[in-house]
């Protein structure tokens, strides 16, 4: 049997043959204002730092971000940090907002959701989405121990959140990596997202952005993380 640290590196090297670069445009080399804003909110959520949180969804609001788009980033948290973290995360964005409104200040929600439409299977879709995000079916090793994860990952990861459309896959790709970058123990996970971004729009110079990101705003421990893990990445291409 697959220990799951050795199952994780498998994956690893497995979405090394399975990711190219070929969906991403050579001159996209930074990152807009408002990407770089949900660097250091999605890091901060994940870390539970709820001073340095509120700062961040201030600045997030200033760079253009809407109200519903940080709704969108803080659930979709949970699926990598946790319910706790995530519905910290979200109070803190409600008093955030609350307090603005009570002031006088003008808040953009931005558009919601759009619904699902009646017929929508999560398991189908969502195994469309997994594997349109990746480049192929996912399959094996952990999965085949553990069906069920398999499943919840299909059905309600990729087939309830990334169906929603307020955020792009490349900007929740974007906010899965600031979330892994600000935990510890997942570098597994973080080069994994990273194939997975890169086969998404985000460019090679766009992730060398991000961590340069991490280390202006979240911190310099972090950071030196992140580009370990992405110069390992980068040097299998």
């Amino acid at each position: 049997m697959m220990k799951p640290q050795t199952f994780l590196n498998y994956v690893l090297v497995m979405l090394l043959t399975m990711v190219g670069v070929s969906n991403v445009s050579a001159d996209e080399t930074t990152l807009t204002e408002q990407e770089r804003a949900m660097i250091p909110i999605a890091a901060f959520a994940a870390s539970g730092e709820m001073d340095a949180l509120t700062q961040s969804i201030e600045n997030g609001l200033a760079a253009g971000l809407t109200v519903n788009q940080m709704q969108e980033m803080l659930a979709q948290l949970y699926a990598y940090a946790g319910f706790p973290r995530s519905l910290n995360a979200m109070g803190t964005l409600q008093s955030v907002v609350e307090a603005k409104e009570e002031a006088g200040e003008s808040v953009e929600y931005g558009p919601a959701a759009s619904p699902f439409p009646d017929d929508y299977d999560s398991l189908e879709n969502g195994t469309a989405n997994q594997t349109e995000l990746i480049g192929r079916p996912v399959s094996g090793g952990l999965y085949d121990f553990a069906p069920v994860i398999d499943e919840f990952l299909k059905a309600h990861l990729f087939g309830d959140i990334f169906q929603r459309d307020v955020l792009s896959w490349k900007e929740r790709e974007l906010v899965t990596i600031a979330t892994l970058a600000n935990l510890s123990g997942v570098n597994s996970q973080l080069g994994a997202h990273y194939f997975i971004s890169l086969n998404n729009g985000l460019t090679p110079d766009q992730l060398k952005a991000f961590t340069e990101v991490l280390e202006a705003s979240v911190s310099a421990a972090a950071a030196e993380n992140a580009k370990a893990v992405l110069e390992q990445v980068l040097s299998r291409f």
